[in-house]
């Protein structure tokens, strides 16, 4: 093998790991995947507070909302803010709409005094949390 030779494998060998390294850092949103164990015991929690009245499911809402964005983070969405990750992982649920309805009632629980939350619409929120965990791969 003439050294031109040991010089274009060397080229090419190079080039090769640095194309790695690009595409490992620059991996997309979501790629990662998550740990679904510890999300459905967290999830089950969540679930049990719903037995605690009004307070509880309260609770169960701010409890859900944390988690998922937990996951978000886990699952390398980009944003600064809850707000900002959500947007990033909007294409990945399948009823956005939803899910922000739902966060919108945990900010109203998190900032207002008075919250009269029924059953059906902790339920609801929490419904539409759930199916947001299982479209990003966390339950």
């Amino acid at each position: 093998m003439d050294s031109t030779m040991i010089l274009f494998v060397a080229a090419i060998l190079i080039v090769g790991g640095l194309l790695y390294a690009v595409v490992s850092f620059t991996r997309h949103a979501g790629d990662r995947a998550l740990n679904t164990d510890k999300y459905r015991s967290k999830w089950l929690q969540i679930q049990k507070l719903l037995e605690q009245g009004d307070h509880g499911r309260q609770m169960a809402i701010l409890q859900a909302d944390k988690l998922l964005d937990q996951a978000l983070r886990e699952r390398n969405f980009r944003g600064e803010t809850m707000g900002e990750r959500m947007k990033s992982a909007s294409k990945s649920w399948s009823n956005a709409g939803a899910v922000w309805s739902a966060h919108k009632l945990r900010n109203q629980i998190a900032h207002e005094t008075e919250v009269n939350l029924s059953s059906s619409m902790a339920n609801q929120a929490l419904a539409s949390f759930k199916q947001a965990l299982k479209d990003v791969g966390a339950i």
